[in-house]
C-alpha cells in the first residue's frame, strides 16, 4: 500500500518522524557536507510531497522552527562575527538606508529619519546585530516592518519589542507574524518622521506577504522597495503558500514601480541568481555586464544591494516572462485563446523548476 492510501493519522506520525530525522542530520552534519546538501536539496524539490508539507507546517507553526532558527542564528554569529557582507548605508536628503547582514546570507535594515533621529527597523531576524546598528546610530527604534513570518525574518520580533516598549510591530495579519501589534492590508501606510512606507499584498511566498515601499518624495530622492523574500537580485522566492499565478501578479505588482526604484532584498543571492540568469538568457548583455560587477564585490565579500528594478527589468528572468525570446527559448505559446497570463505563469513555474535543477548541480 502507498503512503498516499494510509490513513492520515499515519502520515502524519510517521512524516513527523522522517522530518525529524533529517532536521537532526541538517543540525548536526557540517555545512558542506554530501549528506547535508542532498537533503536539502529533497526538501526543496520535492515541495508538494508529504515530507515536505509536514516539515513545512512543523517550521511554521510550532516550536521546532523557532529552534532550527535559533541553531542558524548561534551558526551565524560564530561563522561570521561580523556579519557575512560588507555594506555601504545610501543616505538621500536626511533618509538614511542601513543594509545589515545577518545569519548566513539574509539582509535586515534600517530606514532612519535622521533629523527626528527615528528608525524603522525591516526583517531583524538577529536582535543583536539590529541593536548594535541601532545604538552605533544614536537612534530611537519606533518601528518593525516584517515582510512575512519566517523566522529567518522575524526571530527578533520580540527581543526588539520588548527592548524598545514604544516600538511598533507592522505586518500582514494572514501570516502569523510574532508579536504583531499592528496589522497591515494592502496599500497601508505607516508614517514615522518624514518616512511614508507603503505595505503591498504580495502573496506567493507566504499567505500574507508584504513588500515595503518607501516613498522617495518626501525627501526628493528616490523610492526604495524592501522587498523580503519576493524579489532578489536577478531572482525571486519560492511559492511556499500559493502557485504560480499568486506569484506572477505579486511580481506584477513590483513590476508597475518606476525604474529607478532601488531594490533592497531579503537575501544575499546575486552571484548564484545571475549565474542561473545566464543560463536561460546566455546573449543578455546586461546580465554578463551585472556578473561582472557582482563577482568583483563578492570577491571582497561586498553586498550586492540595491540594484535598480529598471536593472532587474533587463536581467532577472523571473521579471521577463513577458518577453519573446524567454517565451520561445523555455515555454509554450498563448493557448488558443490568447491567455497571456496564463501562459507566463506556466513560464515563472518551469523557470523555478530549471533554477532548482541548477541549484543542486
Amino acid at each position: 500500500m502507498a503512503w498516499q492510501d494510509w490513513p492520515a493519522a499515519w502520515q502524519w506520525v510517521a512524516g513527523c518522524w522522517l522530518f525529524l530525522v533529517l532536521v537532526l542530520v541538517l543540525l548536526v552534519s557540517p555545512r558542506g557536507c554530501r549528506a547535508r546538501r542532498g537533503l536539502r536539496g529533497l526538501l526543496m524539490a520535492h515541495s508538494q510531497q508529504l515530507l515536505f508539507r509536514i516539515g513545512y507546517s512543523l517550521y511554521t507553526r510550532t516550536w521546532l522552527g523557532y529552534l532550527f532558527y535559533r541553531q542558524q542564528l548561534r551558526r551565524a554569529r560564530n561563522r561570521y562575527p561580523k556579519g557575512h557582507s560588507k555594506t555601504q548605508p545610501r543616505l538621500f536628503n536626511g533618509v538614511k538606508v542601513l543594509p545589515i547582514p545577518v545569519l548566513s546570507d539574509n539582509y535586515s535594515y534600517l530606514i532612519i529619519d535622521t533629523q527626528a533621529q527615528l528608525a524603522v527597523a525591516v526583517d531583524p531576524s538577529d536582535p543583536r546585530a539590529v541593536q548594535a546598528s541601532i545604538e552605533k546610530e544614536g537612534v530611537t527604534l519606533v518601528a518593525i516592518l516584517c515582510t512575512h513570518k519566517h523566522w529567518d525574518h522575524s526571530g527578533g520580533n520580540r527581543d526588539l519589542s520588548r527592548r524598545h516598549r514604544d516600538c511598533r510591530v507592522y505586518g500582514s495579519p494572514q501570516d502569523g507574524i510574532p508579536y504583531l501589534t499592528h496589522p497591515l492590508c494592502h496599500q497601508d501606510v505607516v508614517s514615522v518622521g518624514r518616512l511614508q512606507i507603503r505595505a503591498l499584498a504580495t502573496p506567493g511566498h507566504t499567505q500574507g506577504h508584504l513588500v515595503y515601499l518607501l516613498d522617495g518624495e518626501p525627501y526628493k530622492g528616490p523610492s526604495c522597495l524592501f522587498s523580503g523574500d519576493l524579489l532578489f537580485l536577478s531572482g525571486c522566492g519560492r511559492t511556499f503558500e500559493g502557485n504560480a499565478e499568486t506569484m506572477l501578479s505579486s511580481l506584477d505588482t513590483v513590476l508597475g514601480l518606476g525604474d529607478d526604484t532601488l531594490l533592497w532584498p531579503g537575501h544575499e543571492y546575486a552571484e548564484e541568481n545571475l549565474g542561473f540568469a545566464g543560463v536561460v538568457e546566455p546573449d543578455n548583455l546586461a546580465r554578463e555586464r551585472k556578473m561582472q560587477w557582482v563577482q568583483r564585490q563578492r570577491l571582497e565579500r561586498k553586498g550586492t544591494c540595491p540594484s535598480t528594478l529598471g536593472e532587474e527589468r533587463s536581467y532577472n528572468p523571473f521579471l521577463r516572462t513577458h518577453c519573446l525570446a524567454l517565451q520561445e527559448a523555455l515555454g509554450p505559446g498563448p493557448g488558443p485563446t490568447g491567455d497571456d497570463d496564463c501562459s507566463r505563469a506556466q513560464l515563472l513555474e518551469e523557470l523555478r523548476r530549471l533554477k532548482d535543477m541548477h541549484k543542486s548541480k
